[in-house]
């Protein structure tokens, strides 16, 4: 007969177990730039243009700001945020924190531009 310790240290190495295997999963790699659409590869440009001297696109790591490797494959944005699109789109446009925000991707003032950009960012 197992004492009640002994049973504890198996749950907890259980459930530690548990854990790792669904939580310590890595995110998959991003989509590789050949095999973009031509929308994305306007959003990887536009990246490239705005976004890319604070941002890692395609690894981890932080820059100025943090890494947007696999952005949409969290729960979570930095900032702890749930991920959606529009809350992508309005730290773009409005900025957050140190984020500056980034007025000239306004649909208004360049019709599309942000549209490809959150288009690459689902590619990461």
């Amino acid at each position: 007969m197992k004492s009640p310790l002994h049973r504890r240290l198996l749950l907890t190495s259980l459930l530690s177990t548990v854990y790792c295997l669904f939580s310590c999963r890595s995110t998959p790699p991003p989509t590789p730039l050949d095999q973009l659409n031509p929308q994305q590869t306007n959003g990887y440009n536009v990246f490239q243009t705005h976004c890319a001297q604070c941002h890692y696109d395609r690894h981890s790591g932080s820059l100025h700001g943090p890494a947007l490797a696999g952005i949409y494959k969290k729960p979570y944005l930095p900032s702890g945020a749930p991920v959606s699109d529009e809350r992508v789109m309005e730290t773009v446009l409005h900025g957050r924190g140190l984020m500056p925000a980034q007025p000239n991707l306004d649909p208004a003032v360049d019709p599309g531009e942000l549209d490809d950009l959150v288009a690459y960012l689902h590619t990461l």
